[in-house]
């Protein structure tokens, strides 16, 4: 049964067994939470039953203790206070990342539960599904009962911090730098400011077992302070803590993990800085974690071709055969071509698939040819062509003109089209998309049946028409400022910008080409030239394919690794932390994360210049708080002159199968740029119900100064957008109001009736938005009216320039276009009601 199913191994009882010793009590021990500072993890492991351990009042919390080595598990006994655990799991693993169920229920009871266990492991942990309860999860004692092998482990002898990098928060002086600490000379030694706290830490190289901390100490010596241990050199777990150092030479005994040791100071014990002659780092214990590799080959879904591989044309016709109508299949493809050129292509392009050339500049991959996307799956319907890509390609269409009949989530990147380019399907059937960013179209750019476009830092030879919403910044050839009539809305530049990363070769290496920032930005970022930025080689990125965990995808990033995800599907059963300056994430082929357990799927620190693009989060069937986070709880550092970029992040809950989230996206790092995202609650597919899958908002914004270019989102079932920080820009957005609203109550918000599409928070001082529209579809009840479709304070900065509501074909009706400002939509003539600017 164990083999077969790895999921019920005992049940609970009350029999002892023979080999029942407790030991767990004194370890380390960790949670996913605290209610406060006065119920930490360590009481549940302290032997006293007046003590105690109590999480965050939230489902998907867990306690885990460190036995130090691996042991035998007979059996768990939890001491629950009043805020009991009705269904959780009791875990074991051996790294503290990879994890065994070897007891689950869903029927707790509370009050002291004994369960018989069978099982192995260093680390035991209890995983918290449902409380029972309003509170968190609160536990007396959680003991561990089993016994260790007969020859425990050996500490290694030699220091492994010796001759690695240090560093220090301080230096008294030069004679004195952290070096000195791990040089393996007990003359030289690093001392601090004569300041608290200090603290040193050495980089050990890879992950490591520790089971032993030495300290040789000069004159002035630390009192009070911990031994900590991080996988990243951010995040830090104490592993040894003292109030009473004594000085002189210390050997403290320590379990815990790590790539990076450090002493944290926190009290000296003289009128001086703390100063070491030596700090010494042993390991052993249990298995050294082998480190991740960077760099390998790109997969089994990645089609590289040069101008000489036969049958280039067949290839691409097997993956579209494949791919034309597979829109919630999970086959991914990436079609990559070196530099060159193709002759009499055509490469027609359905789901999860990309194209793109592998050249530093679009020129130099070269199409006799076409990239052509169609409707032909759909009866010349081209609203539900999403979920593709094309890019860093030179096309010289054979009919003179591209065709690129798409809808949202297909971006149109870094492409040079010599001719025009149609963005309607052949038939000029219905169309709904679409984004252009870094391109050159020499010709004409058709919108025809195009409901809404938006075109950023471009050149363009002309536009023809609009429908509702076409948006253009920083485009050269953009037609003029003319909303409603026509419904052109122009900004000359955009503020901020930064390209989307891209994989291309330089002569036979693979590299990253990371664009530079650009401010007030007019036209490609490409047309003069070399393109301004950094390339970083394949050997920087673990390359993630089919398989992989989110265990060590975490290692990766915790060794320094950038991410670059092959084409596939991912199920990640904790959050991929991504918790470095700078980090670079790049998906291939609409790689496509999908939360397991209700984890946030990708969690991004408040640091700078994080890159993130090119991957779809789908929702998994456990409610996720949200699958983006970028930032903490709030607002944090300025990072204005390294902005974290947001790109082709698309986010999916249902559709492909039931999902569930409380936010697509929730942005609260400063500075953000979010450039292109379609956050989607599905209207269609499977797993599709008003309390299926279930979402109440798209995208949740408190950070400051935020930038959103590209912004597609619909169908939540409160705010789709919500912004609470200040300082915040949008330009262009398009939504539709969730479809499947029962009634008119189940929309209802307060005294008014239904929920902006985007809500701008009454705290705000200042916003700004250009060229939005909000459309409204009630299919299950047509008699549903929203107030308005945007919802913002009335204060001189804040302002909305060319907003528009719809309702299409008269199924349901807005009262106005924003606050109680715009004439209502009446009829079924789908005919938009605007407003040029607000206030």
């Amino acid at each position: 049964m164990a083999l077969l199913s790895g999921a019920v191994l005992a049940l609970p009882g009350t029999a002892a067994h023979a080999a029942d010793t407790l030991i767990s009590q004194g370890r380390t021990v960790t949670a996913s939470s605290v209610e406060n500072g006065g119920t930490p993890a360590a009481y549940a492991v302290d032997g006293n039953t007046g003590t105690r351990w109590s999480s965050a009042a939230s489902d998907q919390q867990w306690i885990q203790v460190d036995l130090g080595q691996s042991a035998t598990i007979s059996k768990v006994l939890l001491q629950w206070e009043a805020a009991y655990g009705k269904a959780y799991q009791i875990q074991t693993s051996a790294d503290g990342t990879t994890w065994t169920t070897v007891y689950s229920t869903t029927t707790g009871a509370g009050g002291t539960e004994t369960l018989n266990v069978s099982g192995s492991g260093r680390y035991v942990r209890m995983n918290g599904v449902t409380r029972a309860t309003g509170y968190g999860y609160s536990l007396w004692e959680f003991q561990v009962y089993g016994s260790f092998g007969s020859t425990p482990p050996t500490c290694d002898t030699a220091n492994a911090a010796q001759g690695k990098a240090a560093t220090a928060s301080s230096t008294e002086n030069a004679g004195t730098p952290a070096s000195a600490a791990v040089d393996g000379n007990t003359g030289t030694r690093w001392s601090s400011a004569a300041a608290d706290p200090q603290w040193l830490q050495v980089d050990l190289g890879s992950v490591q077992q520790l089971c032993q901390v030495t300290l040789n100490w000069e004159a002035a010596y630390g009192r009070a302070y911990q031994i900590q241990t991080s996988a990243d050199g951010t995040t830090w777990t104490t592993v040894y803590s003292t109030t009473t150092g004594a000085g002189g030479n210390e050997t403290l005994d320590v379990s815990g993990s790590g790539r990076y040791v450090r002493l944290y100071g926190t009290q000296r014990g003289t009128g001086y800085g703390y100063s070491l002659w030596e700090f010494g780092v042993h390991t052993g214990g249990g298995s050294t974690v082998p480190p991740v590799q960077g760099g390998g080959d790109l997969g089994p879904n990645v089609l590289v071709f040069d101008p000489s591989t036969p049958n280039i044309q067949a290839t691409v016709d097997q993956v579209f055969a494949k791919q034309e109508s597979n829109q919630f299949g999970t086959d991914r493809y990436a079609l990559l071509f070196k530099p060159g050129t193709y002759n009499n292509i055509n490469a027609q392009i359905g789901f999860y698939t990309s194209i793109a050339g592998l050249g530093l500049n679009p020129d130099d991959t070269t199409f006799n040819g076409d990239v052509t996307v169609d409707a032909g799956w759909m009866q010349g319907n081209a609203t539900q062509n999403f979920w593709r890509s094309a890019e860093n390609l030179h096309l010289k269409p054979v009919s003179g003109t591209d065709r690129w009949a798409v809808a949202q989530a297909a971006p149109f990147r870094r492409m040079h089209v010599e001719g025009g380019l149609n963005l309607a399907p052949s038939g000029y059937g219905w169309a709904s998309g679409g984004y252009i960013a870094d391109s050159k179209i020499d010709g004409q750019v058709g919108n025809y049946s195009q409901q809404q476009w938006y075109t950023r830092d471009s050149s363009i030879g002309g536009f023809s028409n609009g429908v509702w919403n076409q948006v253009f910044s920083g485009v050269q050839g953009a037609p003029a400022q003319g909303f409603p009539n026509p419904p052109y809305t122009t900004l000359d530049t955009t503020p901020v910008s930064q390209e989307k990363p891209f994989l291309y070769l330089d002569g036979s290496d693979y590299k990253v080409f990371v664009p530079a920032k650009r401010t007030n930005a007019r036209g490609t970022s490409w047309g003069a030239g070399a393109p301004q930025g950094s390339s970083l080689p394949l050997s920087q990125f673990y390359l993630v394919k089919p398989g992989a965990t989110a265990a060590t995808i975490n290692q990766a990033l915790a060794q320094g690794l950038n991410l670059l995800f092959t084409p596939g599907v991912y199920h990640v059963d904790q959050t991929i932390n991504i918790t470095r300056p700078d980090t670079v994430v790049l998906g291939l082929g609409l790689a496509t994360v999908i939360p397991d357990n209700g984890v946030t799927a990708i969690k991004v620190a408040d640091v700078d210049g994080v890159k993130m693009a090119g991957l779809l989060l789908d929702a998994g069937t456990v409610n996720s708080p949200s699958l983006l986070q970028v930032g903490g709880s709030g607002p944090g550092a300025d990072h204005s002159n390294d902005p974290t970029v947001i790109q082709d992040v698309f986010v999916r809950v249902g559709g492909a199968g039931a999902g569930r989230t409380t936010a697509g996206m929730v942005i609260n790092s400063n500075n953000t740029v979010i450039d292109h995202t379609w956050i989607w609650r599905a209207d269609h597919g499977a797993g599709v119900g008003w309390d299926v899958n279930a979402a109440d908002y798209g995208m949740l914004v408190g950070g400051n100064n935020v930038l959103a270019t590209g912004l597609f989102v619909e169908h939540f079932k409160k705010y789709d957008v919500e912004w609470s920080g200040n300082g915040g820009r949008t330009i262009f957005f398009q939504n539709e109001i969730a479809y499947d609203a029962p009634n008119q109550a189940a929309v209802q918000n307060g005294t008014t009736k239904g929920f902006a599409a985007y809500k701008v928070d009454n705290n705000v001082t200042s916003h700004e938005a250009w060229g939005l529209g909000s459309y409204c579809y009630f299919n299950v009840d047509p008699t549903i009216v929203v107030d308005h479709g945007f919802e913002v304070p009335n204060t001189p900065n804040v302002k909305l320039h060319d907003i528009l509501v719809n309702s299409l074909g008269g199924n349901g009706q807005f009262n106005h276009v924003v606050n109680d400002t715009g004439a209502a939509t009446s009829g079924t003539s789908t005919t938009p009601s605007n407003v040029v600017s607000y206030p």
